[in-house]
């Protein structure tokens, strides 16, 4: 079975007395363990699509499958709570605490969501921090890390509670070429390491050719 499984999707929004159609009768599958980028310009629907798959919004229409369950009928809660079982996420603007280290940054989803106790915690903690090379960068504060180092610490964190599938919005939009790049190659390497899906969005196309598997979205339907 299919990680993904999107059947026959639309997403219409209302704005005032407009309709707004931002994904129309989208179908498509995504493996586990795959790499895939959503492509395409600016409101093509890839954010729509991303924010979709990973329960932060429901179709208008069409049914969504993520790890065998049909979050579209998910109650609000019951996606919140699914979201901190199975999926993680990395923003463009990477989101972390300022107050805390790179360390308690990626411990934080551990204590809130997972519970877990405090040396499973420290064993989960430094081994994302090894994989993604930031050990030595710890006890840092988010202001004295660079925008790549940033970006790693925010893969560490949605990675750190194990998730079967990470989404990542624009994940390189904030970066330089070189830094894109690298964080790009780290996700890759951290699907095969952890048999993770990552589905990322982007219109870098520096970027694009990284992905195994790219959906092109135009106007809010598959090209």
């Amino acid at each position: 079975m299919a990680l993904v499984q999107i059947e026959n999707v639309s997403k219409i929004y209302q704005t005032g007395e407009v309709e707004v159609a931002a994904l129309s009768d989208i179908n498509l599958a995504i493996e586990k363990s795959a790499f895939v980028s959503f492509v395409g310009p600016s409101g093509s629907g890839k954010t729509t699509m991303l924010n979709l798959i990973g329960c932060l919004d429901k179709p208008s229409s069409g049914r969504i499958l993520v790890n065998g369950k049909q979050v579209d009928l998910f109650s609000r809660k019951k996606k919140a709570a699914f979201r901190g079982e199975v999926i993680g996420f990395i923003f463009q603007s990477f989101n972390l605490f300022p107050v805390l280290t790179a360390y308690e940054n990626i411990e934080y989803p551990l204590i809130m969501i997972k519970n877990e106790p405090a040396q499973k915690r420290a064993e989960m903690v430094m081994d994302v921090l090894e994989s993604v090379g930031m050990l030595d960068q710890k006890d840092k504060f988010p202001d004295q890390l660079s925008g790549g180092q940033k970006q790693r610490v925010a893969v560490a964190r949605a990675l750190v509670t194990r998730p079967k599938l990470v989404m990542a919005d624009e994940p390189t939009a904030n970066l330089d070429k070189a830094s894109s790049l690298n964080i790009i190659r780290l996700m890759r390497e951290l699907k095969d390491k952890f048999s993770t899906t990552f589905i990322f969005s982007t219109h870098d196309p520096r970027i694009m050719d990284e992905a195994e598997i790219t959906y092109t979205l135009v106007d809010g339907k598959l090209s």
